[in-house]
């Protein structure tokens, strides 16, 4: 199951930060998609920033405008509610439905060529098809 919070406002990248790091804390989050308006390198937009997510550095491409979930129950939604009603006191929405792809479609192939069958199942529906391959995603794994 998907859900989708759709912030009333472009988070900034210290709002992003803390956002991701207390909905990663949870259990049941399977994975997470943050989108939004690409940023130019930061050697001219002072807004893109590196932000720290589980003590791992990752380089915010985008103005967030929206973050996808993957999610394994329904109860969690309430648990995300509560964190995001803390962090977005502007508000948000909160939608259900599919927005992560779960399966290869055409475009993989044509994107990734033979190396699709070696693309990992945490990789499907992840990147973005029109970034260059050095800037398509970062995994930070769940530590077991």
């Amino acid at each position: 199951m998907d859900i989708e919070i759709f912030p009333h406002r472009l988070l900034s990248a210290d709002t992003t930060e803390k956002l991701l790091n207390d909905l990663e804390d949870l259990k049941g989050v399977k994975r997470m998609v943050i989108q939004g308006q690409r940023l130019p390198p930061e050697e001219i937009n002072p807004e893109r920033q590196f932000i720290t997510v589980k003590g791992e550095k990752i380089d915010l491409q985008v103005k967030t405008g929206r973050i996808m979930m993957e999610i394994e129950e329904e109860e969690i939604i309430e648990e995300v509610k509560k964190i995001c009603d803390e962090i977005l006191p502007f508000g948000y929405n909160i939608h259900v439905g599919t927005f992560i792809r779960k399966q290869k479609t055409v475009t993989d192939d044509i994107k990734y060529g033979e190396a699709v069958n070696d693309l990992p199942d945490d990789l499907v529906g992840l990147t973005d098809q029109n970034a260059q391959l050095s800037e398509r995603t970062t995994i930070i794994k769940k530590k077991d």
